[in-house]
C-alpha cells in the first residue's frame, strides 16, 4: 500500500514537470452538458470536522474553503484529474510566451455567473487584482506575487510575470485563479460568505456557519462538465464521535478528510461503511518565527532552531499519536516527488539527540532551559493535534534543555495570528496547491512565502527563478535537490509527518476513485449516489 502510494505520487510530479510548458488543450475529462447534465437526482451528505475559513477566494487558502471554490467558482483553467495536466475551464486556451514571462488567456463565449452577469475578461483582471490588493493573511496573494493582469477587450486577459514561470498555468488553475463577478465583490475587502457568486458548476443556495452548506446545480454554469448528483450538503461537525455516529447511520454519505486512526478502526467491518484511500501529499510541519522566536541574534535563533531539530522524534510521533497511518517526514518535501531528498534526517538524524542539541545551544552562548511559545489549532487539522504537540513538549522537555508552553486557538483567528508575527512557533500543514514540486519548496523558503516567517536566503531565491523558468526535468531536479541542502541547515521549518487521503463512506458512493487524487481537488460533480 505505501510503495502504491509513493509510486502515484512519482507519477504527478515526473508528468507535472515535463508538461509544465503545455498550453493548455484538449478535451475535459467531464464531457458536455452544463447545468446538471447527467444529473442522478440525488443529493449527497458529505460530513466534515473541518472548517472553512472563508468561501471569498481572497481570504482562503484552506483545504475546507477550496473544496467549496474548486465547485463554486470557475478558473480559466482547471486540472483533469485523470491526466493531471490542465485543461480549458473558463478559458478556451493559455498560452504562454516563449520566455514564460506572458501569459496570453482567451475566455470561452457564453461563461455566465449564477446570478446570469457575464465572464469577461476585467472580471479575470478584477479577481486577481482584488487577491493581491486584499492581502488577506489567510488568503492566497503569495501564489500570485509580482504579476500584473491586463484585460485586452471582453475575452481576452494578459499576465505579466516578473520573471519566467513555466508553472503558471498550474497557479492560476488553483483557489487562487477563482473568477469572481466584479459587479458583486468588493474590490478591496471580502465578500459575506452568504454572498457569493461564482460561475462554476454549483452555487451556494444556504449557509449556516459552522454548521450546514448547501449547494444546488448552477442553472446558469455554462462549462462542460456533467453532474452525477442534484446537489450536496456539507455538514459541519464539532467532533468526530457524532460524526462517526452519523456515517454509520447512513444520515452522512461521505466523510473527508478522515477521521482519526482510532475512530477508523472502530468503523473497520461496520455494515455498510467502507473505507476508500487516495495518493498522499500532505503533510504537517512546525514553523519557527524568526522574528519573535526565543534568541537574542540570529546565531542563538538559529541554534535553537537546529537543536530542537535534533530532539524532535517523528517516528515517535507517527507510532504513538498516529498508530503508524502516517510515516516520518525528513524534508518539506514529500516522498514521491522529484528531487526530494531526506536532508532532514542527514542533518539532524531522526530526533532525541540531546548531545548534538546541546553543543548548538553551548556555542551559541544560549542559557538552558529555553522558554519555547508553541501554538497548535485544536479542529482543523484533526482531533489527534493535541496529542501530537503534548508529544513534541514531552520530547522537548525530556531534554531538559526546553521548556514548552503550549497554547491553543481555534483556526481562523490562529491563522491571523500566527501569520501575523504573533506566534513565535506553530503548528502548520500542507495540502498541494498544484502537482509539482515547487509548490512545497517555493512556499516554505521563498522570500515571498506566505508563511511570513521571515525566513530569506538569496541562493535559495535564485534557485527558485531557475527551475520556475524552465522545463528540463534533470535541471528541475538538480535545483530541488540544492534548495532543500541550502535551507536544512537553518531549519527555518521542521517537517514532522506525511499523510494520505482516506475517505469515508456509508452505501454506495461512486466517483470517489475520481476525486481522490494528488491534486487534493474534491469535485463534487463526480459523486454519485445509487
Amino acid at each position: 500500500m505505501r510503495k502504491a502510494q509513493w509510486r502515484a505520487g512519482l507519477a504527478f510530479a515526473t508528468t507535472a514537470v515535463m508538461l509544465g510548458a503545455a498550453a493548455c488543450g484538449g478535451s475535459s475529462s467531464g464531457g458536455g452538458g452544463g447545468g446538471g447534465g447527467g444529473n442522478a437526482g440525488k443529493t449527497i451528505i458529505w460530513g466534515s470536522t473541518d472548517k472553512p475559513v472563508s468561501f471569498d477566494p481572497a481570504g482562503a487558502y484552506d483545504l475546507p474553503s477550496w473544496n467549496v471554490i474548486y465547485n463554486v467558482y470557475q478558473t480559466l483553467v482547471r486540472l483533469d484529474p485523470a491526466t493531471e495536466k490542465t485543461v480549458p475551464d473558463a478559458a478556451q486556451s493559455c498560452d504562454p510566451s516563449t520566455d514564460f514571462k506572458t501569459w496570453t488567456c482567451t475566455l470561452k463565449a457564453g461563461q455566465k455567473f449564477s446570478n446570469g452577469d457575464p465572464v469577461t475578461a476585467q472580471d479575470v483582471k478584477f479577481s486577481f487584482d482584488r487577491v493581491i490588493k486584499i492581502n488577506d493573511p489567510s488568503g492566497p496573494s503569495s501564489l500570485l506575487a509580482k504579476v500584473k493582469t491586463e484585460a485586452v477587450g471582453t475575452d481576452k486577459v494578459v499576465f505579466h510575470l516578473a520573471s519566467p514561470n513555466a508553472l503558471w498555468n498550474f497557479i492560476i488553475s488553483t483557489g487562487a485563479g477563482a473568477i469572481v463577478d466584479s459587479k458583486v465583490f468588493p474590490a478591496d475587502k471580502k465578500l459575506a460568505d452568504t454572498s457569493i457568486v461564482g460561475s462554476g458548476p454549483y452555487s451556494l443556495q444556504t449557509y449556516q456557519p459552522n454548521q450546514l452548506a448547501q449547494f444546488v446545480p448552477n442553472k446558469d454554469y455554462g462549462g462542460d462538465l456533467q453532474l452525477a448528483n442534484a446537489g450536496l450538503v456539507i455538514k459541519y461537525y464539532q467532533d468526530e464521535n457524532a460524526l462517526k455516529l452519523d456515517i454509520t447511520k447512513g444520515t452522512v454519505d461521505v466523510v473527508y478528510p478522515g477521521l482519526s486512526p482510532t475512530a477508523l478502526g472502530q468503523l473497520k467491518g461496520k455494515s455498510g461503511v467502507n473505507q476508500v484511500a487516495g495518493p498522499g501529499g500532505a503533510i504537517r510541519y512546525m514553523v519557527f518565527n524568526l522574528k519573535t522566536m526565543p534568541g537574542s541574534n540570529a546565531a542563538q535563533k538559529r541554534a535553537i532552531r537546529r537543536a530542537a531539530a535534533f530532539i524532535v522524534d517523528r517516528a515517535s510521533i507517527a507510532k504513538n499519536v498516529y498508530q503508524d497511518t502516517v510515516q516520518p517526514l525528513y524534508s518539506m518535501v514529500p516522498k514521491g516527488l522529484a528531487g526530494q531528498e531526506d536532508v532532514y534526517q542527514t542533518e539532524f538524524g531522526t530526533g532525541g539527540d540531546k548531545t548534538k542539541a546541546a553543543a548548538e545551544l553551548q556555542n551559541a552562548g544560549v542559557k538552558t532551559p529555553v522558554n519555547l511559545q508553541i501554538w497548535w489549532t485544536p479542529t482543523h487539522y484533526g482531533s489527534l493535534s493535541g496529542d501530537e504537540y503534548t508529544e513534541i513538549k514531552r520530547q522537548l522537555e525530556a531534554s531538559g534543555l526546553f521548556k514548552v508552553d503550549l497554547q491553543s486557538t481555534e483556526w481562523e483567528q490562529y491563522t491571523g495570528n500566527c501569520l501575523a508575527d504573533k506566534c513565535p512557533i506553530y503548528q502548520l500543514g500542507w495540502f498541494p496547491d498544484y502537482p509539482d514540486t515547487d509548490d512545497y519548496v517555493g512556499q516554505f523558503y521563498g522570500s515571498t512565502s506566505f508563511l511570513n516567517d521571515h525566513y530569506s536566503n538569496s541562493a535559495v531565491d535564485a534557485l527558485l527563478k531557475a527551475e520556475q523558468g524552465t522545463t528540463d526535468l534533470t535541471k528541475r531536479t538538480a535545483d530541488f535537490k540544492a534548495i532543500q541542502e541550502k535551507s536544512v541547515a537553518d531549519a527555518p521549518v521542521i517537517p514532522i509527518w506525511q499523510g494520505t487521503q482516506i475517505a469515508v463512506t456509508h452505501g454506495t458512493i461512486t466517483g470517489l476513485a475520481d476525486t481522490l487524487k494528488p491534486d487534493y481537488i474534491f469535485r463534487f460533480w463526480v459523486l454519485g449516489k445509487a
